[in-house]
């Protein structure tokens, strides 16, 4: 990774790039307590122990694979959006931007609430980058992506080789990583300055990606279970389910399909 690079033609200030971390999300807050850190701070690890996802969720990290984290201000993505999607949504698009020239012919998505997947079919998406997003109590964001690129399924645990997919066995070649770090970084600048002037268009093509529209969806929230019809993602980037009670709408929760 040529970390010189990455701060000469992306908008972020400082850059932390560990062999072994047990989270990148983890040391990005930890840095984040630290006094004049410089913004946006970008965290990355070329193994996780303890890589998360959502809730209780943890994330493979197979050599190979891109996993790093970004610091930033709250103004960077706008008002108070502590509790809306429409972050994790901006931050997927960037993913699909970044990715979809390597894929020609392929479908890449958005599968709601954060994962991005390459859908082989229309009932077969398989997971290539999972988003986390979490909001420190003072309003700064880590946005963690975990993205398979230069990983390979012949590595992975034997439970995720129907799920997950690579770049690399997509392909059938490496990729030059800091370029593609580039691109996405880019991608997120220019997501996060459409967050802060027209966040709806997130969610407008936010819902041109989505996998899930017309499939049976069980959304849990709160521990609460809903299932119904996916009707897609609304501009304010929450889930629409046709259910047995009338259409209801989700801000947060966790989706598999039904």
């Amino acid at each position: 990774m040529d970390i010189a690079r990455l701060l000469r033609e992306t908008f972020v200030r400082r850059v932390e790039h560990h062999q072994v971390l047990a989270s990148t999300n983890d040391r990005a807050a930890q840095c984040a307590r630290e006094r004049g850190v410089r913004l946006p701070l970008l965290v990355m690890a070329n193994q996780q122990t303890a890589g998360r996802g959502r809730g209780a969720n943890r994330w493979w990290t197979g050599p190979g694979s891109l996993a790093f984290s970004l610091l930033v201000e709250a103004d960077t993505v706008g008002a108070d959006r502590r509790r809306s999607p429409l972050v994790a949504l901006a931050v997927g698009l960037a993913v699909a931007d970044s990715v979809a020239p390597l894929l020609p012919g392929r479908r890449v998505g958005i599968r709601w609430p954060n994962d991005m997947v390459v859908a082989e079919a229309p009932t077969d998406d398989r997971k290539l980058a999972g988003i986390l997003v979490e909001v420190l109590p003072d309003g700064r964001h880590v946005i963690g992506i975990g993205l398979n690129s230069n990983n390979t399924l012949a590595d992975a645990p034997a439970n995720l080789a129907t799920t997950v997919c690579t770049l690399r066995d997509l392909t059938g070649a490496g990729q030059d990583e800091t370029s593609l770090l580039i691109r996405l970084l880019r991608g997120l600048e220019r997501g996060f300055a459409q967050l802060r002037s027209s966040p709806l268009e997130i969610g407008n093509r936010a819902n041109a990606l989505c996998v899930q529209r017309g499939r049976p969806l069980t959304i849990e929230n709160g521990g609460k279970r809903v299932t119904g019809t996916c009707r897609g993602i609304a501009a304010d980037g929450a889930l629409w389910l046709d259910t047995a009670a009338g259409p209801a709408r989700f801000v947060s929760g966790s989706t598999r399909y039904a």
